[in-house]
């Protein structure tokens, strides 16, 4: 499942984690799998995926256009 959050959860994000949108792995804003959510550059995504060891993974990616 591939999100777009919100200005105030990624200011949250990037305090609890004590990061910068530089410091998180990218994602095209062409990519097919968010294409769908209008995404623009500095949008972040959560994308959230089953995992057989911790249940669920969550993993967020950093949108840029190249």
């Amino acid at each position: 499942l591939h999100e777009k959050i919100s200005e105030k959860e990624i200011k949250e994000l990037f305090e609890f984690h004590n990061i910068t949108m530089k410091e998180l792995p990218k994602i095209l804003t062409k990519d097919p799998a968010i294409r769908h959510l209008d995404a623009k550059e500095n949008d972040v995504i959560r994308i959230t995926r089953k995992s057989p060891t911790s249940g669920v993974a969550v993993f967020y990616r950093g949108v840029i256009n190249e």
